[in-house]
């Protein structure tokens, strides 16, 4: 009789082991924590892959644009992501390539420099000192025009003694062959009238009329653009009379791109 109570104690035993074993825990298993973590990690790697492999879309026209002007590349591609960059990486970014670039922007910088030296010698000659003036910044060369001496206040209409300015600054532009922009400034003294609302129309008016003029006397259209900045270029604060005055001007500037664009199609017939 022991022996079978005895018997009966060790098999309810054993199938109470049986349900502990296969009881399951309250909860995930503690594994899946860190299966979470690493996926978390892996995609935060592939997002950071996806942002160091892409370039915005107006970013990369304006590198584009560059590239083309200045290593004559034309197949590359419009997408900004990593076929683009590739291209570059393969095709555009070698040593010769490399050391082309630095030819062009020594080429560039040194005729900027060359047309600017010119523009001295001819205000020299031309006894203009006070009347024209010259300098160099990103743009390019620059040839600026005091408005005291080509326009009444508040006129676009030019005066003889403009007129005559113009004509000897078109021999001069001659000996360039490089697109020209017209600019026109005004100080921030306000105007409106019927003709001229704001210093905006003032402005745009005076590039137009020196382009015009220009025009007339011989110079290529197609190498000439207008912009008016009304009073919003100041070459100096508008706080006195003499420099209001500084700042009524026609700027002409020899773009820097239409020289560069001049020095890459002299290396490719180099080449």
């Amino acid at each position: 009789m022991a022996e079978k109570e005895a018997k009966k104690e060790k098999k309810k035993a054993e199938e109470e082991e049986d349900e502990e074993e296969h009881e399951c825990p309250e909860g995930a298993p503690a594994w899946v924590m860190t299966f979470a973590d690493l996926v978390t990690l892996l995609m935060v790697f592939f997002i950071l892959l996806f942002a160091m492999g892409s370039i915005e879309e107006n970013k990369w026209k304006q590198i584009k644009s560059s590239l083309r002007d200045a290593l004559g590349q034309e197949n590359i591609p419009e997408q900004g992501i990593r076929e683009g960059l590739d291209v570059i990486k393969e095709k555009v970014l070698d040593e010769s390539t490399i050391h082309a670039v630095d030819e062009v922007g020594a080429m560039v910088a040194k005729e900027v420099e060359e047309i600017a030296s010119e523009v001295e010698e001819f205000v020299f000659k031309n006894k203009l000192a006070g009347q024209v003036d010259v300098s160099s910044d990103e743009r390019g060369a620059i040839i600026t025009l005091s408005d005291t001496v080509l326009f009444p206040a508040g006129k676009s209409r030019m005066t003889r003694t403009g007129n005559d300015i113009i004509k000897q600054v078109f021999d001069l532009l001659q000996q360039f062959n490089y697109d020209v922009k017209i600019e026109g400034h005004t100080d921030n003294a306000p105007i409106k009238t019927e003709q001229f609302p704001s210093n905006w129309e003032l402005s745009a008016a005076r590039a137009a009329e020196v382009a015009r003029e220009l025009v007339e006397a011989g110079f290529p259209p197609t190498q000439l653009s207008i912009e008016g900045f009304a009073q919003y270029r100041p070459k100096v604060p508008n706080d006195s009379r003499q420099a209001r005055a500084t700042n009524r001007r026609i700027e002409i500037v020899y773009q820097r791109g239409s020289v560069r664009k001049h020095m890459v199609d002299i290396l490719r017939r180099n080449r």
